[in-house]
C-alpha cells in the first residue's frame, strides 16, 4: 500500500514556513504530523539531515516539475528525478513569483526549515537527536516506553520471562514476525529495551556475538 500524502503536500506554501506565528504553528504541527505518519510507514531507521532533506518527505518532485511549468513525471518515474537545468525552465506564473522569493526551490522544505521542523519534533518527544552536532537524528513515532512495553507483552503472553535474546532475534527472527516491534531499528530497540532496563523487567547483556537481553 502506497502511503497517502495529506492535502498540503500538493499546496505550495506549505514548504515555506510562514512568518505568521499562528500560521507558522499550525504548519510546523502538520509537518510533525506528516513526519511522523511517513516514519511509521516507511519505518524509517536513524538518518542524516542531509538525507533527510533530499527524502520525499521534504521534497515533493512532482510538485516542483508543475511549479516549473513542466509535464509531470510519467507513472513509474523514479520520485528522485532532478529538475533541468534553470535556463531550460519555462518563466514562472506571476502567481508563483512569491512564492519563489520565499523559496527558490518551491516544493521543496529549504534545509534551515527542516532543522526547525526537527527540533519541533525534538521538543513533542517525538525526536532524539544523535550527535551534539545535530547532523543525525532519529524520528520516534513510538516512544521507547511504549515500544518497550510492546516487547515485554509479548514476552509475558509467550511465557518468556527469564530468557535471553539478541537484539537480531527480536527485530529480525522467526519468532517476532507478526510483532508490531519486528524490523524496529536497533538504535530505538535500545532505547525501548534501556526503559525496560530502568523498570527493572530486563537486563540489557553483552553476548559473544554482539549485545542481547534477559527479560525478568
Amino acid at each position: 500500500m502506497s502511503f497517502a500524502w495529506p492535502w498540503q503536500y500538493s499546496f505550495p506554501p506549505f514548504f515555506t514556513l510562514q512568518p505568521n506565528g499562528e500560521t507558522r504553528q499550525k504548519q510546523l504541527s502538520a509537518w510533525c504530523a506528516l513526519a511522523l505518519a511517513y516514519s511509521q510507514r516507511h519505518r524509517l531507521p536513524a538518518m542524516t539531515v542531509r538525507e533527510a532533506q533530499d527524502s520525499p518527505l521534504f521534497a515533493n518532485r512532482r510538485l516542483q516539475r508543475i511549479l516549473w511549468g513542466l509535464p509531470p513525471p510519467p507513472p513509474g518515474a523514479p520520485h528522485m528525478s532532478l529538475l533541468p537545468p534553470p535556463a531550460a525552465l519555462s518563466p514562472a506564473l506571476p502567481s508563483q513569483i512569491g512564492e519563489r522569493l520565499l523559496n527558490p526551490r518551491p516544493g521543496k522544505l529549504p534545509l534551515e526549515s527542516i532543522q526547525v521542523v526537527l527540533e519541533e519534533l525534538r521538543k513533542n518527544g517525538n525526536l532524539e537527536w544523535l550527535d551534539k552536532n545535530k547532523t543525525s537524528f532519529l524520528i520516534m513515532w513510538r516512544r521507547p516506553e511504549e515500544w518497550g512495553k510492546l516487547i515485554y507483552q509479548w514476552v509475558s503472553k509467550n511465557g518468556l520471562t527469564n530468557s535471553v535474546f539478541t537484539l537480531y532475534e527480536l527485530a529480525s527472527g522467526d519468532d517476532t514476525e507478526n510483532e508490531e516491534f519486528h524490523g524496529l531499528d536497533e538504535t530505538m530497540l535500545l532505547r525501548a529495551l534501556q526503559a525496560l532496563q530502568q523498570e527493572h523487567k530486563a537486563e540489557i547483556i553483552t553476548l559473544d556475538d554482539g549485545r542481547g537481553v534477559k527479560f525478568f
